[in-house]
């Protein structure tokens, strides 16, 4: 068996040749304040106006051009959508070729921008998609795949979200932060605490699937039930990675969880109330963030993605909360 080589935090000096490299194929995200009645100042970090509506683009690009250097013109990943649209967007404009094997819940929306951005599409039950997303050993430091979490390219480049808030709001104290495979929060977090150490970073997640709850409460990774099919795609799942664990107990200051349907009711009130078209993923940290809204120091929820199912936005619209 291939000893694991330990997953590292990205470093300031990688966070910050993360942003440089990175500066052509992305948007800077503006950070807007979260008009509601408690007395915490919430600023929502806007990085579903991305080019491909999602935060991913900053670490895949980041990870893509990682391999580029090393002469790689095929990728692979294992990705639910934003990932991959990420490295075909880049890879499109790079001239690198992406394959991307997604979960059979994989939501429409991704699937039709990942046929328009070109990327090969192989689709898998989610038992075995996230099989391979547990198996996958970055000790075996194959080039031609990038994984969508456990990558150090992955973490500085999402380390950059946390450069742009520090400056936008220099006391910013609490971020909440959607927690799918960890790669976002604990990258943020890392770039985070390498300049503010007393800022505190929550893991977000929903009731379809708390492991990194149920992982701070048994001290290690654990098995639970996990609903992988309801309108919050591309979060959530049945454990936490063994190789993230280490590096979520260092960085993570604890974990957050909102109901399906106060995500619902969060969707439809970003849409109505500051016109932002969130994902489920995206509406998760602000949910939480207003559950906690009497704290008086200064929060950022990520708003991760915009990727919507236009069926399942109907029904939101309508006070229902969507099925699968």
């Amino acid at each position: 068996m291939t000893e694991t080589t330990p997953l590292e935090l990205p470093t300031a000096a990688a966070v910050f040749a993360a942003a440089n490299a990175i500066r052509p194929y992305i948007v800077r995200t503006p950070l807007i304040e979260l008009h509601h009645s408690g007395r915490r100042p919430i600023y929502l970090k806007l990085e579903n106006l991305q080019p491909i509506g999602s935060f991913k683009l900053r670490c895949a690009a980041n990870a893509l051009l990682s391999r580029l250097a090393t002469g790689c013109l095929e990728v692979t990943t294992a990705s639910a959508g934003n990932f991959a649209q990420g490295l075909a967007y880049a890879g499109r404009r790079l001239g690198v070729r992406v394959t991307t094997v997604v979960p059979d819940t994989a939501a429409k929306t991704k699937l039709q921008a990942l046929e328009r951005l070109g990327a090969q599409i192989i689709v898998r039950p989610y038992s075995q998609w996230w099989e391979m997303m547990e198996h996958t050993d970055p000790a075996q430091n194959d080039p031609s795949f990038i994984h969508p979490v456990v990558d150090s390219a992955v973490l500085a480049g999402n380390g950059t979200i946390a450069a742009e808030i520090l400056e936008d709001l220099p006391e910013v104290q609490t971020v909440f932060a959607p927690f799918g495979g960890g790669g976002l929060a604990v990258g943020v977090a890392a770039a985070m605490h390498a300049h503010r150490p007393d800022v505190r970073v929550y893991a977000c997640e929903s009731e379809a699937g708390t492991p990194v709850a149920a992982a701070f409460e048994a001290g290690r990774p654990v098995r639970i039930e996990f609903n992988s099919r309801t309108f919050i795609t591309g979060m959530g799942s049945s454990s936490v990675l063994a190789s993230m664990w280490p590096l979520i107990q260092q960085e993570i200051a604890g974990t957050c969880c909102s109901s399906l349907e106060g995500v619902a009711r969060m969707i439809k009130r970003l849409l109505i109330e500051h016109h932002i078209v969130a994902e489920g993923a995206g509406a998760v940290p602000v949910a939480a963030a207003l559950n906690a809204s009497d704290d008086p120091s200064p929060a950022v929820c990520i708003v991760s993605g915009g990727h919507l199912d236009p069926e399942h936005l109907k029904e939101i619209l309508d006070d229902r909360v969507p099925s699968a």
